[in-house]
């Protein structure tokens, strides 16, 4: 995991992490805690695709169940009862 901290990045400006975002994601310290991740295009458009494809996939799925007929209809009311978080 690359990590830079803050400062550097004050100190250096986006040069700081042109050296570091060839080998990875570059994790931002600050308060010595990770703050914020930069990341190259390109795994940036791979981390979209991958979120839009995983989308379908569950939509797909959810369509699969319905048609299956294992999908049990009834209100918002009746799901949150179901699940325990009614007041």
């Amino acid at each position: 995991m690359n990590t830079l901290p803050a400062q550097e990045i004050k100190r250096r400006g986006i040069a700081a992490v042109d050296d570091l975002i060839a080998t990875g994601d570059v994790h931002i310290i600050r308060n010595n805690q990770p703050q914020y991740v930069v990341l190259s295009e390109v795994r940036y458009r791979e981390l979209i695709e991958a979120q839009d494809e995983a989308y379908v996939a569950r939509a797909r799925a959810s369509l699969e169940d319905l048609k299956a007929g294992r999908v049990k209809r009834g209100t918002a009311n009746d799901l949150i009862k179901e699940l325990g978080l009614e007041d």
